[in-house]
């Protein structure tokens, strides 16, 4: 028994202290760079200003033979709102069952999007994701694809390059859209934009050669970001720079990292994707596999700070009178697991299922993604769904359970036996330890029994706390009652009342209904057992829920509830093995000594 509470002390303090380590340094730490980060940016777009920069200049090193043309807006920052940013320059309509935006005519590019089916805030009415933003905007973030020319190419569709509309202007998933350009070298552009009813966007070039002699023009494609997000980034999931190509495979570039590295070039690829992650959104581009490509992750200081991946393409030769077709793939959307997995297969983009970030552990984790999502499909609630998952898990360990819970009523049995040899033996360690062996040897007790459900609970719940932490379908998923989001800490507290005295209480204090009664349960479970001899141990015991409860407010709601009620169904199923072995359910007596009054010296 001294084991197994050695074992469970070791555990709480080891959370307790990287609990404490994560929010009293870690997040301090990461805000306080996002702070300096976004200062940083504000003085340098306050110092242009200031010197009279005018929008559309592009101060920056001009583009070296070969090399992709420099990113638009480097320069021009539009202190107006998003609609007159979209009302300076001409475009083409895109309207989805998923999304909403349009087309810039200047440069091609998708810099205007939002998602239909997602929101801000849990308020329904409140303003639908704005994933993609002119360059003019602060928040400029867009994805482009070109070409890099030369001396015999003449002038190649690039970020200035203005394109004319083929007929329909507005692109859906039945009617594409076609942009044309062409220049004083005889080469004509012609540009097919098609969509999906989900976040899949083709751009098929078709480049016809009217000239004498051959010429050879590259492919690029890249996705740029003026800003960073504005939630702080967290070591449990990946946010930044991403892609899978070559031999190298995947990719990840934190924002700090690429700030400090400046760049990252992995090897030549025919295959793959690469572009930019948020926590639920992403913007990724997948080159042509006709051609080699040369993949690319850096960070800009030249003009405006920005973040871009981008890939190159090897020479493409277009014979004179001939034409030739480049294709590439835009994904801009949600990061919904059905949805991308079905374009990892459906569309053999290798290895596209790493766009979610599952975790060293996403041999648990994607299991018990399905597991919620298929029970979801059948409650019609994620929370509901969380609760059955918890049945299923312990179900699934039940045997586990049953043998430790057995072999701890055992020790209890003999704990007179273990008291006696303690006594005998309180000055000789070595022969203490000798007579237990043999009295667990003589009983067949497993003194490490106790441990295996903890040790086994520790990757279930890490893996539970990782789905509702990344996938994008908890949310704002509600439960019942005051939990409208399951992926967000329970909104209430008891230091306010619950809501009933209007103030505003700063993070650690909220404490809110879940977590006391994932803390209530979790006081009752450790009240099955006995109270431990040693004074410090009991001030651990006592104090452990008080501390986890603390700790857990600040977790997902959907964690907490699970928690919660895998504390629920271990006592029960702990009550009753404990009965059937025939060792004494403590809970009672321990709760009738806590609450006693305790004579005085005196008495």
């Amino acid at each position: 028994m001294e084991n197994n509470r050695n074992f469970f002390i070791t555990i709480a303090l080891s959370v307790l202290i990287l609990a404490v380590w994560q929010y009293f340094y870690v997040l301090p730490r990461s805000e306080a760079q996002r702070e300096a980060a976004r200062i940083e940016q504000q003085r340098v777009e306050e110092q242009k200003k200031a010197e009279g920069t005018k929008p559309g200049t592009d101060t920056g090193t001009p583009a070296a033979p070969g090399a992709i043309p420099n990113a638009p807006g480097t320069d021009a920052v539009t202190p107006a709102g998003r609609e007159q940013a979209l009302a300076t320059t001409t475009r083409a309509k895109i309207d989805t069952p998923s999304l909403e935006g349009s087309i810039n005519l200047t440069g091609a590019r998708l810099d205007d999007l939002k998602l239909k089916h997602y929101t801000e805030t849990v308020d329904k009415n409140s303003p639908e994701i704005s994933l993609l933003n002119p360059a003019a905007l602060p928040n400029g973030y867009y994805a482009e694809i070109g070409f890099v020319g030369n001396d015999k190419t003449g002038a190649v569709p690039g970020p200035e390059t203005v394109w004319a509309v083929d007929g329909n202007a507005t692109l859906t998933p039945t009617t594409p859209v076609t942009l044309t350009y062409s220049n004083d070298k005889g080469l004509t552009f012609k540009r097919t934009f098609s969509v999906d009813t989900n976040y899949m966007f083709t751009v098929s070039d078709t480049v016809q050669n009217a000239g004498t002699a051959a010429v050879s023009l590259s492919n690029y494609g890249r996705v740029t970001r003026f800003d960073k997000p504005l939630v702080a980034s967290t070591y449990v999931l990946h946010e930044g720079l991403i892609g899978f190509t070559g031999t190298e495979g995947l990719q990840e570039h934190k924002y700090a990292s690429i700030e400090k590295d400046k760049q990252a070039t992995p090897g030549k690829s025919t295959d793959g994707w690469l572009g930019i992650t948020d926590k639920y959104w992403a913007v990724t581009l997948v080159p042509t596999e006709k051609q080699p490509f040369q993949p690319r992750y850096a960070y800009f200081e030249d003009g405006r700070h920005r973040y871009q991946s981008d890939f190159l393409t090897d020479p493409i030769t277009v014979d004179a009178g001939q034409s030739a077709t480049v294709e590439s793939e835009i994904f801009a959307g949600a990061k919904e697991v059905a949805k991308i997995n079905a374009y990892a297969e459906d569309r053999h983009i290798k290895r596209f299922d790493l766009l979610i970030d599952w975790g060293w552990f996403h041999f648990i984790t994607k299991p018990m993604f399905w597991l919620i999502d298929t029970l979801y499909k059948f409650f019609g609630n994620f929370g509901l769904a969380i609760l059955a998952t918890t049945v299923i898990v312990k179900a699934i360990f039940f045997p586990l359970a049953n043998k430790s819970y057995a072999s701890m009523a055992n020790m209890k049995k003999v704990q007179p036996k273990m008291l006696e040899i303690r006594e005998k033996y309180a000055d000789d360690k070595m022969k203490q330890q000798q007579a237990m062996m043999e009295l667990y040897k003589t009983e067949k007790i497993n003194p490490l029994a106790g441990c295996w459900p903890v040790a086994l609970q520790i990757p279930v719940f890490f893996s539970l706390y990782k789905v509702l932490y990344i996938t994008i379908e908890m949310r704002h998923a509600p439960f019942f009652g005051w939990i409208q989001d399951l992926a967000a800490p329970d909104p209430t507290s008891i230091f306010n009342l619950f809501g009933l005295v209007p103030v505003t209480l700063p993070h650690m204090l909220m404490i809110g209904v879940w977590p006391l009664i994932m803390g209530v349960t979790m006081f009752l479970q450790m009240r099955m057992n006995p109270t431990p001899p040693d004074p410090t141990q009991a001030a651990i015991f006592t104090w452990m829920p008080v501390i986890f409860t603390f700790m857990m407010a600040g977790f997902p709601a959907g964690l907490v509830i699970y928690w919660a009620w895998n504390n629920t169904l271990s006592i029960l199923q702990q009550g009753v093995i404990m009965k059937r072995q025939g060792a004494k359910i403590e809970l009672w007596d321990n709760l009738v000594a806590l609450f006693r009054k305790k004579p005085s010296p005196a008495e």
